[in-house]
């Protein structure tokens, strides 16, 4: 049981720092950021899950406390748990070493809605209520965040571009030859033996793009810094969403030149056909449980701007039975198409030959589950990826691969992708 209170946010903003800095002295943090994108299915700003009562590494666990004992959940699903849904295997190579899954209950749970914010604690800490809200508000104006790498990051690159050329083009011989229409093509970027302040980067990080998808995650040694602007999957009742992200352009120097660059992402026929046929392939992964004739498509192509990158973002909804099972929704769907391709086995199996590491939880996805069945996920990309114990720092980049696609210009799109990573490590 949880113990619900609500008291007025004076100031959003600064309460928005206050949370994020207060989750430092807890082991177990996610933390949520919408930054103040609004769309249809917004739930809420912002939210912070700390502590844990109980944690869950095995779907067979974790579907048990679902169904019989529901409450909130939070945590992640890795790329890799795609060998539990499918007849494949991971084999590359892993220096981070995060598990499969992990999900915790969270002790102590605040939602920021609107000026609002929700404190939702479990019993047995219920009594801190009083006192974390005048902590916060105490402490709001004195967050600080301290940079702990003394001397410049080196960020090594795990493909180098000779080698990127010459994958590249064995993909595109997999697509010539009809053994997949299209598949993400990811490589790593990492630095060894170094630390960081993992608060500190996500802030600088998060304030880039300032993503609808933002979160940021401590489970004891292991941090995610991510600065997403894809969302997953989500379920709301019976009403289940995935915004698939394909198509990318960088933002203009002056406001005619960015008007200009978005208009020709929206009619980019090479970036189009990436969209559909992602579109596509996640209508048909919905279509699995979805009620007759309820698989629509909200929106198809349409281009968002954000603060670095415009973005092609299709919208597909369903309709679902109210007793059908969140993570059969999510078995039926993982991973997101957007970070595979299709069809979706094929090239995943081809993903694992070609690509050099273990993706872990990169396009994996993180999120919650409510206690009524409900959840929102959103798709780990432009994330940064730090072991503390191992000093291990990783993030990772893809584009997709199609046979209109020319190693060069994906390669290039990784490095655009890439930069907001690389300037907040390099500056750090």
């Amino acid at each position: 049981m949880r113990t619900y209170r609500t008291f007025r946010a004076e100031d959003p903003v600064k309460i928005k720092q206050a949370l994020l800095g207060w989750s430092k002295s807890f082991d177990h943090v996610v933390w949520l950021d919408s930054n103040n994108h609004t769309d249809p299915y917004s739930t809420f700003e912002a939210c912070l899950a700390i502590g844990k009562h109980n944690t869950f590494q095995g779907l067979d666990e974790l579907k048990k406390f679902t169904d019989i004992s529901p409450d909130w959940l939070f945590g992640y699903f890795s790329y890799d748990l795609k060998n539990e849904f499918e007849d494949l295997v991971s084999e590359n190579h892993d220096e981070l070493g995060f598990p499969n899954l992990y999900f915790y209950q969270p002790l102590k749970l605040i939602f920021l809605k609107g000026d609002d914010l929700h404190f939702l604690y479990l019993e047995e800490v219920s009594h801190e209520i009083d006192l974390d809200f005048k902590t916060l508000y105490s402490n709001e104006l004195a967050v600080g965040f301290e940079t702990m790498a003394e001397t410049p990051i080196k960020i090594k690159m795990r493909i180098h571009k000779d080698a990127y050329f010459e994958k590249a083009y064995k993909f595109l011989e997999h697509i010539h030859r009809g053994d997949i229409y299209e598949a993400n093509f990811c490589q790593e970027f990492f630095a060894e033996e170094v630390s960081i302040d993992p608060w500190d980067t996500h802030t600088k990080l998060n304030a880039i793009s300032e993503p609808p998808f933002s979160a940021f995650m401590r489970l004891d040694d292991r941090y995610l810094m991510c600065a997403s602007p894809e969302r997953y999957l989500k379920k709301m009742g019976t009403k289940v969403i995935s915004q698939p992200i394909k198509g990318t352009a960088k933002r203009g120097q002056t406001p005619q030149e960015d008007e200009k660059l978005a208009e020709n992402l929206a009619k980019d026929e090479k970036e189009r056909a990436e969209n559909i046929m992602i579109a596509d392939l996640v209508r048909n992964d919905l279509s699995k449980s979805a009620k007759k004739g309820s698989v629509t498509v909200a929106e198809l192509c349409k281009v968002y701007t954000y603060k670095q990158v415009h973005q092609m973002i299709s919208t597909i909804v369903s309709e679902v039975d109210e007793d059908k099972s969140p993570l059969d929704l999510i078995a039926e769907t993982f991973p997101m198409g957007s970070m595979t391709g299709a069809p979706k086995v094929s090239a995943m199996k081809i993903i694992e030959e070609l690509e050099e590491t273990k993706r872990g939880l990169y396009s994996g996805a993180v999120g919650y589950f409510g206690p009524n069945g409900d959840f929102d996920f959103n798709v780990v990309i432009r994330s940064i990826l730090y072991n503390a114990q191992t000093k291990y720092i990783s993030y990772s980049v893809g584009s997709a691969i199609t046979s209109r696609s020319i190693p060069e210009n994906e390669y290039q799109e990784c490095l655009l992708k890439a930069k907001a990573m690389r300037s907040v490590l390099e500056k750090s």
